[in-house]
């Protein structure tokens, strides 16, 4: 498998720059493999595909303001984009800037914060702040982490649409796209209708911006990122097997999180960190 199998076009002014005014006010495309058939509809049909005996898997991951800027003390402008909260003061970043800061350097960050550089690891560097807790920091004076495909500043708006409306566990630096859809009322219509749903956890990171740089799919080595599948999601899902039904995982970070926890050929709950490379 390589690289350019994947090449095609796609023209700068189809990338939408903002979300729909309405949350799930997008088209859904279906692949319906067995009649050899592609369909076009609205994300609202998506109800009509799904039967009361399956089961729905969503993440539900929550997305960090994880962006800061700010300079050294030299006065050089910076640019910090965390990967990782270790504890209550430490994290793993990315730092942009025009010369890589030495452990010990201290930055300012959106003119109230600051961070000393503990050391490198890799491409990142472990940080740590003069703060109590750097989740509060950032809900207060980071910037969400917009994808490098949206060519325009956060806004004000980004800090709720950029977001899944189940998302409850802090860690993500992007966001598991899949889930920005879905809205109060497809889950109004799924317990209407007798569907069950559950949730994993992956917290996806800063890789998943990174471009796949070897022809050769093989040679490409995957970004670690962090999950976590539960007991009750393994027991729902084997329930959902024995009497037919099918397990429907919404996007790519639910696939990658499941066959984790199965690479043995068996699901099993899982917690910690995965580079399974999906292809």
């Amino acid at each position: 498998m390589h690289l350019s199998d994947f090449s095609y076009d796609l023209p700068d002014a189809l990338i939408a720059q903002y979300p729909p005014s309405q949350r799930g006010d997008s088209r859904l495309m279906v692949l319906n493999g067995a009649a050899g058939r592609v369909d076009h509809l609205h994300f609202s049909d998506l109800i009509n595909l799904v039967n009361p005996d399956d089961l729905l898997v969503f993440n539900d991951t929550r997305v960090l303001p994880a962006r800061l800027f700010g300079r050294k003390a030299s006065g050089g402008q910076i640019e910090v984009m965390l990967e990782r909260v270790l504890d209550e003061r430490t994290v793993l970043a990315k730092i942009r800037a025009s010369k890589s800061p030495k452990a010990g350097a201290l930055l300012m960050l959106e003119e109230v914060l600051q961070a000393e550089v503990l050391d490198r690891q890799g491409e990142f560097f472990r940080l740590r702040f003069d703060t109590d807790s750097v989740l509060n920091a950032l809900e207060a004076h980071g910037h969400m982490p917009l994808p490098p495909y949206i060519k325009r500043h956060d806004q004000l708006d980004d800090q709720s649409r950029y977001q899944t409306i189940f998302a409850r566990k802090r860690g993500a630096v992007a966001a598991p796209t899949a889930g920005l859809h879905f809205t109060d009322e497809f889950f109004r219509q799924l317990r209407e209708q007798g569907t069950d749903h559950c949730f994993v956890t992956l917290h996806v990171g800063s890789g998943t911006f990174q471009p796949v740089r070897s022809e050769n799919l093989d040679e490409h080595i995957m970004h670690a990122e962090y999950l976590d599948v539960p007991q009750d999601v393994v027991d729902k899902i084997n329930a959902t097997r024995a009497r037919g039904g099918r397990v429907i995982a919404i996007g790519t970070t639910v696939v990658r999180s499941l066959e984790t926890a199965a690479r043995d050929g068996v699901l099993k709950p899982f917690s910690g960190e995965s580079r399974l490379f999906l292809k």
